[in-house]
């Protein structure tokens, strides 16, 4: 089994993404889960380029990596300066990384419009600058930019470029995609061509512009290339890089190379959630192999098959990149999606009862409505325990009123919320103020339950979503309000319809509020 080296550049490549930007102690953080993962190369940054960066490699040097090596990143020395003398040489070494990489110019258009010099001058930049650091650490290697672009342009150039870089003493040859938009069969021919040239390891850095990184980067080890470089999730400018989280069980599961082993694998999706959580942006669901969505089913029959054997409608185990199955409701979901949710709710129910097909009716209703489920697992758990009379109810309502009061054009609007609830025979009338009226009638809802109900201190709202239902109507469409709650250890979805924002906020709060209590 041919062994593939993972070459990640989240820290660098993938910290150029627009909204991200990672703190020092991120990436000490982000660099402790890659070694977990048991990527090869984890590239920290470019030392010269911030003193955030130069900072990270200072403190790298404490990290216990077992896994993996740290690569400082920078580029070839200034034409007008020696190697010896070049302050992005001197901050590359004084990293003191076990491996460096630096970057030249393959594309002769950018040698004599970006660094305005000559092409021969180019190759000494690129053989003196490998040579000078070569000569002071073991492993070095080369990323050819815009490799694929500059050999379309000017193949003899371009392979120049990568005889200078051989000539330096690069360990591997990296070509880069840089614009992304080199499609797999432009790669494979030229890589190829490569590879009847020269003997040194070749590595892939794709970017993503035409959507083709993670395909070209698998065609590339296909070929033969030995290194892949990317980023966890596909961070990067512009479009992304190639997808590590994509290419990695592609690479272990699908073409059988050794790149992880099989035990670090099950850690793809928490590496994957984890740099997502320190980059503070939302998980994407449909993400392959890692998403929410990943191995979710919908459809009746998609569901029963599954249910009986799960290569009906999953190409992998779920369990073997961490992930796991789920299984949907809404008005397209059968028996077999109810009798699967009876058990992961761990309902003690009989599965053949007639009311498994009165909540397939209910279903069919409600999402005629404009009620959704999938996000809103805890209000769907909800209305099969009341179907099945294992609900009670908490309390009752007597009335609320939500008053909204501006006083002034330039000060915000006052929000106050006045409730009245029936708890154990008793009355309970209590007002909150809020940021706006949904909080103001939250904050007076948990006010008038917690002297009753302690355990909803615990209860925070971590997300609310509306979501207009019918286009055309303006201000009098109906809504669909989503409310994603938690406590100490449980998150949970809740949801309410109506033509009323507030209406709707209720339903979706008092599902929170009641799920939280059945839960204890």
């Amino acid at each position: 089994m041919r062994k593939i080296e993972i070459y990640d550049t989240t820290l660098r490549d993938g910290a150029q993404s627009e909204d991200i930007s990672f703190s020092v102690e991120d990436k000490l953080r982000i660099s402790a889960k890659l070694d977990e993962l048991g990527v090869h190369y984890i590239e920290g940054g470019w030392p010269v380029s911030s003193p955030r960066d130069a900072e990270f490699f200072y403190k790298a040097k404490k990290l216990k990596l077992r896994n993996s090596l740290m690569v400082a990143f920078g580029s070839t020395h200034h034409a007008k300066t020696k190697a010896s003398k070049d302050s992005n040489i001197k901050a590359l070494l004084k990293a003191d990384t076990p491996v460096i990489t630096i970057f030249g110019k393959s594309w002769d258009f950018h040698v004599t419009h970006a660094l305005r010099i000559s092409k021969s001058a180019n190759l000494d930049l690129i053989s003196n600058s490998l040579s000078y650091l070569k000569k002071r650490l073991s492993k070095v290697f080369y990323d050819a930019e815009h490799f694929f672009d500059g050999y379309k342009a000017n193949p003899d150039y371009a392979l120049m470029t990568l005889q200078a870089a051989v000539d330096g003493g690069a360990d591997c040859l990296v070509l880069c995609d840089t614009n992304g938009g080199t499609l797999p069969v432009e790669v494979e021919s030229i890589i190829k061509a490569v590879m009847n040239k020269f003997k040194v390891p070749i590595g892939i850095h794709a970017h993503n512009d035409s959507e083709c990184a993670v395909a070209n980067s698998l065609i590339a080890v296909e070929i033969g290339a030995s290194q892949v470089q990317g980023t966890i999730n596909g961070l990067g400018e512009r479009c992304g890089n190639a997808n590590l989280i994509s290419i990695i069980p592609n690479l272990k599961l699908k073409l059988k190379y050794n790149c992880i082993t099989t035990d670090n694998l099950k850690k793809l999706k928490s590496v994957s959630r984890f740099v997502t959580e320190i980059a503070n942006i939302r998980h994407f669901k449909r993400q392959p192999y890692v998403g929410d969505s990943a191995f979710a089913h919908k459809g009746g029959i998609h569901v029963s098959a599954v249910l009986r054997h799960s290569d009906t409608y999953e190409h992998i185990s779920p369990d073997v990149v961490g992930n796991y199955q789920r299984v949907l409701v809404s008005d397209l979901s059968g028996k077999s999606n109810i009798i699967k949710k009876i058990k992961e709710f761990n309902l003690k129910v009989d599965p053949d009862s007639p009311k498994v097909l009165q909540i397939i009716q209910q279903l069919k209703d409600l999402e005629s409505q404009g009620f959704q489920f999938e996000g809103a697992e805890a209000s769907f758990e909800l209305l099969m325990k009341k179907t099945f009379k294992l609900h009670r109810k908490f309390f009752d309502l007597i009335g609320f009123r939500v008053i909204v009061e501006k006083k002034d054009e330039g000060e915000p609007p006052l929000s106050e919320a006045t409730i009245m609830l029936k708890i154990g025979g008793k009355a309970e009338h209590t007002a909150a103020t809020g940021d706006g009226p949904v909080n103001a009638l939250d904050n007076a809802l948990r006010k008038a339950l917690e002297k009753f109900y302690p355990q909803l201190k615990e209860v925070r709202l971590i997300d609310y979503k509306v979501r207009v239902l019918a286009a055309g109507k303006g201000t009098a469409a109906k809504v669909r309000v989503l409310v994603e709650s938690g406590d100490n250890t449980h998150k949970w979805g809740t949801v309410g319809v109506s033509e009323n924002i507030i209406e709707a906020s209720w339903q979706a709060l008092v599902d929170s509020i009641e799920y939280k209590l059945l839960r204890g």
